[in-house]
């Protein structure tokens, strides 16, 4: 099943910073070219750290007020990890010292899928992509994982029926009928084994593009209640079947 990967929606042309890019560089470079974070990397293109607008405001939040009260600089061991880190982003002049670290990143040949997790589970809007020496090779944003539910139905059909029936289960394409509406993928059809239908529907939602899936399927056969080694008697005469 071909799922779709990082390297086919990331961008290329990546806006970056260097450790000893100025504070006013790196927001000359968000507005530029309006968006909402970078990656700082080191003389190698590797990825040291990530930028987003949350830690230019930062310093932003913590300027005194020009005419307010001085107010005493709080001890720093008193502070709570995270605490100190945001005091020593409010005093920050680099995008080193701005950037937040270790960053998080994804590989060009990862899905879109693992992506999305990856976001979902660090909170974050974009992934720099990097090569297997950690080099950047592009970004990704959450945007650019969207692209992935614009996938016109009659392309997600044509996989749930050449990839799922055919090349998976080894079924003619006429014993399913698959029919995609808004990426909602329905399969209607009679077919010879419980186990299949399971994997059926279990691929279908794995594919770029399906929001969900109706499943209609019936079966001949209930190999759920099979005893392991019946299964596996089973399966394999089946499969020597199938091969004739």
């Amino acid at each position: 099943m071909r799922n779709n990967k990082i390297g086919s929606v990331m961008t290329t042309d990546v806006v970056r910073a260097s450790y000893g890019t100025p504070f006013k560089e790196v927001a000359r470079l968000l507005d530029g070219h309006r968006i909402s974070g970078l990656p700082v990397v080191d003389e190698d293109d590797k990825v040291i750290g990530v930028i987003s607008e949350t830690d230019l405001l930062v310093r932003q939040a913590h300027t005194p007020e020009r005419y307010g009260p001085r107010k005493h600089r709080l001890a720093l061991t008193g502070l709570t990890r995270t605490a100190r880190r945001q005091a020593a982003k409010a005093r920050a002049r680099t995008a080193g010292q701005l950037m937040s670290e270790p960053p998080v990143t994804v590989h060009a040949d990862h899905t879109i899928a693992e992506a999305a997790r990856t976001m979902a589970q660090h909170g974050v809007e974009r992934l720099p992509v990097v090569d297997e020496e950690d080099r950047l090779v592009g970004i990704v944003t959450r945007r650019d994982l969207l692209q992935v539910f614009l996938r016109p139905d009659e392309d997600i059909r044509a996989e749930v029926v050449e990839e799922v029936l055919v090349r998976s289960l080894w079924l003619a394409p006429r014993t399913v009928t698959v029919t995609v509406h808004d990426g909602v993928v329905t399969l209607d059809g009679h077919i010879e084994r419980r186990s299949e239908a399971e994997i059926a529907v279990s691929m279908t939602r794995r594919i770029d593009g399906v929001v969900g899936v109706v499943d209609k399927l019936t079966y001949r056969f209930d190999d759920a209640r099979l005893e392991p080694a019946e299964q596996a008697l089973h399966g394999v005469h089946e499969e020597w079947l199938r091969k004739l």
